[in-house]
């Protein structure tokens, strides 16, 4: 005898297939192509569902990129440190690969049009992000590979800010060779701390 379907399982589905839709309709037409509609067509479900559960088309798209950041772009603590921001970059520079079809950069590029999408792109996907990051840092700490006293705001932007600065100004984005590179540099310079700021 069959179990009667279970609606939260049909519901999943519904999401994951409005996430998958959202994020294919933007690498395919953009942000400011992106409707609701068009959404609903592709997953195959009705407006009525995406507004139940979220406001707006860049509340979908925000949750459908937090979704792929969580997957490509995820903090490992292997012990080595180098070894593990290299493989954490190189998800996050893949998130905005190709620029101009990335769902992530469009959403990015949006925010700073948005003040509300902004804020809700700080708190759902960046500072969420930021502390998955200061983890893997007070790790590196207590293993001893930096400094206990090394500025972890410093840190981040020395690790992150190259990727930005590249994506508004147009200029490519560093491959393997370049991150591993950056990653060394950053490395060495908070080990080379002075004592001082310790």
């Amino acid at each position: 005898m069959n179990s009667a379907p279970d609606p939260a399982r049909r519901s999943e589905r519904a999401r994951l297939a409005v996430l998958d839709s959202a994020m294919e309709l933007c690498r395919e037409n953009g942000f400011a192509q992106l409707t609701i509609e068009a959404i609903a067509e592709r997953a195959g479900v009705s407006k009525k569902t995406i507004y139940r559960w979220w406001p707006s088309k860049g509340a979908v798209l925000l949750e459908a990129v937090s979704e792929a950041a969580t997957a490509a772009a995820f903090h490992v603590d292997t012990g080595d440190l180098a070894v593990d921001m290299r493989t954490q970059l190189a998800g996050v520079v893949a998130l905005f690969t190709p620029r101009d079809s990335s769902p992530v950069a469009a959403l990015m590029s949006e925010s700073q049009r948005d003040p509300s999408l902004a804020t809700e792109v700080r708190e759902q996907l960046i500072r969420p992000r930021i502390a998955l990051f200061e983890e893997r840092m007070r790790s590196a700490q207590r293993s001893g590979e930096i400094p206990e006293g090394a500025d972890l705001g410093v840190a981040l932007d020395l690790f992150y800010g190259p990727i930005y600065h590249r994506l508004v100004f147009h200029l490519d984005l560093p491959d393997d060779e370049e991150l591993g590179a950056r990653v060394d540099h950053v490395i060495a310079a908070l080990r080379a701390m002075p004592a001082a700021n310790r």
